[in-house]
């Protein structure tokens, strides 16, 4: 069993430690204004650039400069969750906050996300890791001999440790940061279906608009109608699995992008991990089914919701800060290293 560390440092005030509040007030306002002006001279910076992913997979980023960074320079790529895209706010806010702090930022899109379904004919499914790994890599060639490093969350946190722990990992990556990350995926669909009808029928509306989407820009290949009339996530995945995978059944589908037990035995490279104990989407105790690894750190805190870690209204996230201060710790730890 891995162990797991009680992080104290974070304490939002009474009011806010509510789980369902951390986990939607980010895309509420006034936080939401105040966290989008914070990402101003990121959006202002941005660039897009579509990555060849191999196997003619195309995946679109967006890269932000920092001004003034020291050479060789630093890159922090960054994965939003499921129906995100890169100009998810708190995928903005960790940016900006990375970028403040001299990082170089890439905000990846995953497949058919952040208006990106008429890139590849092929639909979305998590299980695609090969070409988040193409992405990665070609990010890390882009930027040689700048060291890269990886943060992601809910989702896009499972697969940015999962690409850390494939086999030949870049020679330039030097670390992983995942907040909230999907751990058993089954215990997440349990978990929505189980709990508040909020975050269930958020992901069916925002998985039916974007299966739409698809659909109309792939004119006569797709026709979800029969996978959309459910309304049930369970359901609606069980389809999808059956219809457009090569998985036999729902449990392998599943199985294949969970991360407990030895999954992220492989990691080459420092990584951590943050979740709250009292997540109402990633079960806290799933934490205790994932092998030890040297490498990878866990902490833990009281509070936070899913992705929340929400303590000031105006100022990033503990989630956001937390990925800015490990990778600058990491990347200060590597230049000490190089110089001495």
């Amino acid at each position: 069993m891995q162990s797991l560390e009680v992080e104290q440092s974070f304490r939002p005030a009474p009011w806010l430690r509510n789980a369902h509040l951390q986990s939607t007030i980010s895309s509420l306002p006034p936080r939401s204004w105040l966290m989008r002006a914070r990402a101003r001279e990121l959006r202002a910076r941005a660039e897009p650039w579509l990555l060849e992913c191999g196997a003619g997979v195309r995946l679109l980023a967006l890269y932000s400069k920092a001004q003034n960074a020291p050479a060789p320079r630093r890159t922090a790529m960054l994965l939003h969750g499921w129906e995100g895209g890169a100009h998810a706010l708190y995928v903005q806010s960790a940016g900006a906050e990375l970028l403040r702090r001299g990082f170089d930022v890439v905000r990846l899109n995953l497949r058919d996300h952040g208006g990106t379904q008429a890139l590849n004919r092929e639909l979305f499914h998590s299980c695609r890791l090969p070409e988040v790994a193409g992405a990665v890599a070609a990010v890390a060639a882009r930027i040689a001999p700048g060291r890269l490093y990886l943060g992601g969350f809910s989702l896009g946190g499972n697969f940015m440790l999962r690409v850390a722990a494939e086999p030949a990992p870049p020679a330039n990556l030097a670390g992983v940061v995942a907040i909230s990350p999907v751990l058993d995926p089954d215990r997440t669909l349990d978990a929505l279906e189980e709990g508040l009808a909020l975050y269930h029928s958020y992901f069916v509306r925002r998985w039916t608009q974007s299966l739409r989407i698809k659909a109309r820009a792939w004119p006569g290949v797709y026709h979800f109608e029969p996978l959309l009339r459910s309304r049930n996530l369970r359901q609606m995945t069980a389809d999808l699995v059956r219809e457009y995978t090569e998985f036999p059944t729902l449990t392998d589908y599943l199985s294949g992008y969970a991360i407990t037990g030895g999954r992220l035995a492989s990691l080459s490279v420092p990584a951590f991990l943050l979740s709250a104990a009292d997540d109402p989407i990633i079960p806290i105790a799933d934490l205790e089914r994932l092998a030890p690894c040297p490498l990878l750190r866990i902490r833990i805190t009281e509070h936070g919701g899913h992705c929340g870690f929400v303590d000031r209204l105006g100022a990033p996230g503990y989630g956001e800060r937390f990925i800015a201060h490990r990778c600058a710790a990491l990347e200060d730890a590597a230049c000490a290293r190089d110089s001495g």
